[in-house]
């Protein structure tokens, strides 16, 4: 059997490469080698026996020729900033995906299973619950609304504060640009597939987290942004008041969802969440990071926030667990992994781009009016 993996030289695809070898696969890697991830343009984390192609999941003959003889594919290459760059979270999230499915079509190749990498994101701001009014999906918090820092989502009906939900898979409701491509992939990619016969799954991954998570880009996730300032005594810098919700996932938890739902017919055309269905506000998770690091350094509640962040995601997990797969690792466990292969590879680089200073010129990271 031969997999491709798209963005096989990232953080989770890279991961998904070690598992496929040990499982017997013949694994062909497609990857551009973005330099916002890999500074030297080099697949570092690829052992000798990949075969590698240098590219573009857009570019019709690249990818075309990646999946000569491909029994399975697992599209993880994906396009992910907060920076307004609309056209291009579109073009290379869902574009591509459409794109996968021509060649596959048009070309007859015998593709026999498709697993698409989307996101917790598609979510939107969430799902919640008004004591008087019931479920509801909400609009994104306006600017009016965050520039008074008030954080919390309220009830559209009387405008009260309303309970987070655990995320379900049945009701999407993006908002972002990130969101809407991954909800465009995944309707592209269940769509045609179903159409065409073609077995395919959507894999909802919360913030995955873990050892190769790239140390260069700054978009990469908490886990990296904290743990670098707080090696290089630097602020811990929280948006907002710090206790929206995240749900945080191990690596390797992530790879196993993949491996269950490739086993699994009973999964195909479906969408999964992949999350630990644990509530961990960012304070918490600033605190657990100092803590690890016997750290005292200040964590910094300066009244910013990032425009299209959600305030409450923490993903209900039970659909996937029905087949059999369940998370392993908690909070502290990630941190203990991710900081272990920090020291193996010599500690965090010191110099690396200021992507918070960037969001902040081009009017994604805004300040409230009472800065606080």
């Amino acid at each position: 059997m031969r997999v491709l993996i798209t963005g096989g030289a990232g953080f989770i695809g890279s991961h998904l490469v070690d598992r496929f070898l040990k499982e017997g696969f013949q694994v062909r890697v497609l990857d551009s080698l973005d330099r916002k991830v890999h500074p030297s343009g080099q697949a570092t984390h690829l052992p000798r026996e990949v075969d590698f192609i240098r590219g573009d999941v857009t570019d019709r003959d690249t990818l075309l020729a990646a999946l000569k003889d491909v029994d399975v594919v697992s599209h993880q290459a994906a396009y992910q900033d907060y920076m307004p760059d609309f056209s291009r979270f579109l073009h290379v999230n869902a574009v591509s995906t459409a794109l996968l499915y021509e060649l596959i079509v048009q070309e007859k190749l015998q593709v026999k299973k498709v697993i698409v990498a989307s996101s917790q994101a598609v979510y939107g701001e969430g799902q919640y619950s008004c004591s008087v009014h019931g479920f509801f999906q909400p609009h994104p918090r306006s600017q009016d609304q965050l520039f008074r820092a008030d954080w919390d989502v309220k009830c559209p009906e009387c405008n009260q504060p309303s309970n987070a939900h655990l995320l379900t898979e049945e009701n999407t409701n993006p908002y972002n640009q990130y969101a809407v491509s991954k909800l465009a992939e995944e309707k592209i990619a269940l769509g045609i597939g179903w159409l065409h016969g073609i077995p395919t799954v959507a894999l909802r991954y919360s913030i995955t987290q873990g050892p190769r998570q790239s140390l260069f880009n700054q978009y990469s996730g908490v886990c990296r942004i904290f743990v670098g300032r707080a090696l290089q005594r630097e602020p811990l810098i929280v948006y907002e008041d710090g206790l929206q919700t995240r749900d945080f996932i191990h690596i390797d938890d992530v790879v196993a969802a993949n491996l269950r739902v490739l086993e699994s017919d009973d999964a195909n055309f479906q969408a999964f969440n992949v999350g630990s269905g644990k509530s961990t506000t960012v304070l918490e998770y600033a605190d657990l990071v100092r803590k690890k690091l016997s750290s005292d350094v200040e964590i910094s509640l300066g009244g910013e926030y990032r425009r299209g962040d959600n305030r409450n995601s923490v993903s209900k997990v039970d659909k996937l667990k029905r087949l059999g797969w369940r998370p392993k690792y908690d909070l502290s466990t990630i941190l203990d992994d991710f900081l272990t292969w920090v020291e193996s590879i010599g500690g965090i680089p010191a110099q690396i781009h200021d992507a918070h200073g960037a969001m902040r010129r081009a009017g994604v990271v805004l300040q409230a009016s009472n800065g606080r």
